[in-house]
């Protein structure tokens, strides 16, 4: 028997894990949300969803014993528990870490560029909510469907504070994201995916969070230079079983010294992410209301020393629950 994914099509986290799954050939039903307007139509899956959901979030993962599992991270992890081929973590700790780094920056911060540009502008609320809406209500009458619509424009255009979206932080955002696709592209130039000839968890992470910046108006013209990076979004959103294309040496994954040359800058790119994560954290525990993270890029061994991530690297797996 299958396993069955309540998710959608507009979650990155959703198709983060149906793409996992496509990956490791784990059999499966997707199934897309729909929401409570149709509970009483025989499309609908509302009240089947609430019977294992315990958060009113996608994707909802239901093992063939009824089982339920919430989380793209925790859920990706109990797998490999289970089914660790085909491999999704580069060989050594050094890379794994690279890698695990890699999806957590795309879960948090990939997120960030995603919502900021799917809600900041009009034309992106509009055409985001609509296709939302028509998502949850499949075969409804148009006017119903624009209904659920606007009232979905209402309720995202507020949650910009959810990211730290909000007009001091706009062009931050956009150029830190800019900044990052020309690195990006760059990389995937000599390879089909971040760690070389077979997707990692890393990949996984961030992969659909781009992807799901490209299929909307601001974000997909954003990306429009970068064919090659677009190209690897669409790869890891629509994902299937297949053969992994060996590296030099015979490997699928490239090592260190292959990778690092267009790696390390783009890793180095993304430390505002560690020293953001490290400054919240501080807030967190201090009980403050704001916090401040220096926006600056340094060497990789730098960022990794100053914030304690290098630390990771001898703590046993797990510990690393979290990523």
């Amino acid at each position: 028997m299958a396993y069955r994914i309540f998710g959608s099509e507009n979650s990155p986290y959703s198709v983060k894990v149906r793409s996992y799954f496509r990956y490791k050939g784990i059999p499966h039903e997707w199934i897309p949300r729909t929401g409570e307007a149709m509970k009483d139509l025989h499309d609908g899956n509302d009240e089947e969803f609430n019977c294992f959901a315990k958060l009113q979030i996608v994707p909802l993962v239901v093992s063939p014993d009824g089982k339920a599992m919430q989380d793209s991270t925790p859920i990706i992890e109990a797998f490999e528990a289970q089914i660790p081929e085909p491999f999704i973590h580069p060989p050594g700790p050094l890379l794994k870490f690279l890698s695990e780094l890699l999806e957590e920056f795309g879960d948090e911060w990939g997120n960030k560029w995603m919502f900021h540009l799917r809600w900041a502008r009009e034309i992106d609320q509009d055409i985001v909510s609509l296709r939302l809406a028509r998502e949850l209500m499949p075969g409804l009458p148009e006017e119903q469907v624009r209904g659920m619509a606007a009232s979905i424009k209402g309720r995202m255009t507020g949650r910009g504070f959810a990211v730290g979206s909000n007009e001091r932080t706009a062009l931050i955002i956009e150029s830190d994201l800019c900044t990052f696709l020309v690195l990006l592209e760059r990389h995937l130039a000599a390879r089909p995916f971040l760690f070389g000839g077979r997707p990692s968890l890393g990949d996984l992470g961030l992969g659909p969070q781009l992807y799901e910046t490209l299929i909307d108006p601001t974000g997909g013209e954003l990306m429009r230079p970068y064919p090659l990076t677009s190209a690897w979004c669409r790869r890891m959103a629509d994902f299937a079983a297949e053969p992994a294309v060996p590296a030099a040496g015979g490997s699928a994954f490239e090592t260190w010294a292959a990778l690092a040359p267009t790696l390390e800058p783009l890793l180095c790119s993304a430390g505002v992410f560690l020293r953001w994560s490290v400054a919240n954290t501080r807030a967190i525990e201090s009980g403050a209301t704001e916090m401040e993270a220096i926006a600056s890029v340094s060497p990789l061994a730098d960022i990794l020393a100053r914030t304690g991530c290098l630390q990771f690297l001898h703590e046993p797996p797990s510990q690393h629950a979290s990523m």
